[in-house]
């Protein structure tokens, strides 16, 4: 079984606790927001569709502050880190900016696949949900993105998240396939 440590970053505010607790059924969805002091760690075991045969995958789930005043602690949370999720509300105009900090930070500096990014445009309740194109940078236009409206369509959002899994899952094994390769000849 894969354990996958995946980052859930992203600007103040873009309900990126309200998804972690939901994808790891800690607590209840919605409430009165409460910044993330630091980190969160949420470990749970759950479904990496597309990968062999399906496996399940433990999960250790980094809910991330979005505070800047904590970049300095960065570092140590990438550290092994087998996939990040930029979670933003594309509601708020400054998030869309946001991100692109988020991606530099966290994605281009690691190196990290696309198979193993993901963005999540997260409605708040009560806010229109339009599936159209985003002003994206180019960069970020490549990333898999998902609108989540948890009020209305809960399932997708964890169906979405499986899926996501599933292709960090597959990369985690190719690459562990290589250094094996790497290894032997």
């Amino acid at each position: 079984m894969f354990k996958a440590k995946v980052l859930f970053i992203g600007p103040n505010e873009s309900g990126k606790t309200v998804i972690a607790n939901f994808l790891s059924d800690t607590a209840d969805v919605g409430g009165e927001y409460r910044p993330t002091q630091g980190v969160r760690i949420l470990e749970f075991e759950s479904q990496a569709e597309g990968s062999h045969d399906n496996d399940k995958c433990d999960v250790e789930l980094w809910d991330c502050s979005g505070d800047f005043k904590l970049e300095t602690c960065w570092p140590a949370i990438i550290k092994d880190s087998s996939g990040v999720v930029i979670i933003f509300n594309p509601n708020v105009p400054s998030h869309l900016k946001e991100i692109e900090t988020w991606y530099s930070m966290f994605i281009s500096s690691q190196s990290l696949q696309e198979s193993q990014c993901l963005l999540i445009a997260h409605h708040k309740p009560g806010s229109a949900v339009e599936d159209g194109r985003l002003p994206l940078a180019s960069h970020l236009g490549r990333l898999p993105l998902i609108h989540s409206n948890l009020e209305e369509e809960p399932e997708d959002v964890k169906q979405a998240f499986c899926k996501y899994l599933g292709s960090v899952v597959k990369t985690m094994s190719e690459s562990r396939e290589r250094e094996e390769m790497s290894i032997i000849t």
